[in-house]
């Protein structure tokens, strides 16, 4: 699978992002003569900005086109919003809630730690990142992967803040659930999703 190899830190920049919003902790001292911050460009053509959009919300998820454009096809069969469906079908990915609960520091960490079966919905082991979480189901790291190293910090770690629509388990560390489907107002990143969708709509 092809990968994006440029330094997050440098990539975030590019697209307006906020490191955090990966998961990382942007450094302070990043700008200087030789790599100064970010220069004023002249205006943006509608079509690079519908670009710039999508490439953010791709980066920010950890896909590639066939993927993503698989979603947005999805999206686009619902009934709602093509661009608050996209949205709210990327924020159900068993990855990205495994990174919202805190199970994992970074998206990325969490693709891997899903894939070598770490966690169980429902109580079955699930391996695939992009399984899509519902209403209902409890998301939990498996009785053997407790007692590693890995996970054993997270009973040391003080209370990891979730979004509205996960609920994290009151008597463990270890295990969430998902309340509601996520909504347009539960995204922590500036994006124009109507952009993405006039995008694929051309």
């Amino acid at each position: 699978m092809a990968k994006n190899m440029q330094p997050i830190v440098k990539r975030c920049r590019a697209l307006g992002l906020s490191p955090a919003v990966m998961g990382y902790t942007e450094n302070s001292k990043r700008d200087s003569i030789r790599n100064p911050g970010p220069q004023r460009r002249g205006k943006k053509s509608e079509y690079a900005m519908q670009l710039a959009e999508k490439q953010k919300v791709k980066f920010v998820y950890g896909m590639l086109e066939k993927q993503f454009r698989a979603y947005y096809e999805k999206a686009a069969r619902s009934s709602g919003n093509t661009g608050e469906e996209l949205l709210s079908l990327l924020e159900r990915r068993l990855d990205n809630v495994v990174f919202r609960l805190g199970f994992a520091n970074t998206r990325r960490e969490a693709r891997q730690l899903v894939s070598h079966g770490h966690f169980t919905v429902n109580g079955k082991r699930v391996n695939i990142p992009s399984y899509l979480v519902k209403p209902g189901e409890v998301i939990s790291v498996s009785e053997k992967s407790r007692s590693t190293t890995r996970f054993k910090q997270l009973n040391e770690a003080g209370p990891h803040s979730v979004p509205k629509w996960i609920e994290k388990a009151g008597n463990t560390p270890f295990e969430g659930k998902i309340v509601a489907k996520p909504v347009r107002d539960d995204i922590d990143f500036d994006v124009a999703e109507h952009l993405i969708v006039e995008l694929y709509s051309k």
